[in-house]
């Protein structure tokens, strides 16, 4: 039986463009929340439009944490968002508010959730400048060699999380696995996970809006003004999805219908690996009504 005493918390997860952000803003105003953002590129400055960053004003109704909060040159990886989040968490429940965990990003939510621990294997320069002039195909390649097991795991499309993969290997000789099992009678607070439930053609729609507004909104200029400040074309195409293709169309090596079609297919590719990561999780609870997601927190809240 769960302890009673276990503070508790609030995860609101989901595909890109599900809807996630706007719920958990809903649901932080009425449970009087704040915001933990579990987004891998949201964390990084300048970077707000391509990653669909939450605006300003909606910043200003309920405090977010863990956006904005790391250079895009800087590396940053779980160990260290993990680290910052429970601190953040602890701070939160100190002050009789409700933490809410928003995100698209599992492996992050799952090391808050799953209270995982990390190697302490520290970064490696040398090799990650040797590493960072290899695409993705060939740092897949590297990875399947050294520890086969993670390579059938990871995002084959993610070449941070590839070169750190490849670090960890080369120093330990293999990556640690991560447990995908859990039990709650071991992690520090009381979890209540749900999931935006979402039909996948609703979800399709949803993203090419979405990406039609980022468009206007200026997301070729953000990538330039990315670039003008010192990023490489490599490493603004490291965090993947629109960044990895407008720097391309930049280089006129794609057109502009090109990048559209190229991004669009990239987000959803993206929300289906996410939703293939999110399943294997059934604690989940998936539900597609607002007023059922409130019903769900305030019985939740009660026990």
């Amino acid at each position: 039986m769960e302890s009673r005493s276990k503070d508790k918390i609030i995860v609101i997860l989901g595909p890109t463009s599900s809807g996630k952000s706007d719920a958990a803003v809903k649901l932080a105003r009425k449970y009087n929340g704040e915001i933990v953002s579990a987004d891998s590129r949201q964390i990084y400055k300048g970077m707000d439009i391509g990653t669909g960053k939450i605006s300003k004003a909606e910043q200003e109704l309920v405090k977010h944490w863990m956006i904005d909060i790391a250079n895009p040159k800087a590396n940053y990886n779980v160990s260290k968002f993990k680290k910052e989040a429970e601190k953040i968490i602890k701070n939160i429940l100190k002050r009789g508010k409700l933490p809410i965990i928003c995100g698209g990003t599992g492996f992050w939510i799952k090391a808050i959730v799953d209270d995982v621990d990390f190697p302490e294997v520290k970064p490696n320069a040398e090799l990650r400048r040797k590493l960072d002039r290899k695409n993705t195909e060939e740092l897949f390649g590297i990875l399947q060699k050294l520890d086969p097991e993670r390579a059938s795991n990871i995002d084959a499309k993610n070449k941070v999380r590839l070169v750190r993969a490849i670090e960890i290997a080369k120093t330990l000789g293999y990556v640690p696995k991560i447990d995908t099992k859990y039990n709650i009678q071991d992690t520090k607070y009381h979890f209540l996970q749900i999931g935006i439930k979402i039909e996948k053609n609703k979800l399709h729609q949803n993203i090419k809006k979405r990406l039609r507004k980022r468009f206007k909104q200026g997301m070729i200029e953000e990538v330039k003004k990315l670039h003008k400040s010192g990023l490489s074309f490599p490493k603004i195409q490291s965090f993947g999805l629109g960044y990895f293709w407008i720097p391309l169309y930049l280089q006129n090596k794609i057109t502009k219908d090109e990048l559209f079609e190229k991004v669009y297919q990239a987000e959803k590719d993206y929300s289906k690996r996410q939703m293939t990561w999110f399943q294997k999780d059934k604690r989940i609870k998936w539900i597609k009504n607002y007023k059922e997601i409130e019903k769900e927190i305030k019985s939740f809240i009660k026990r």
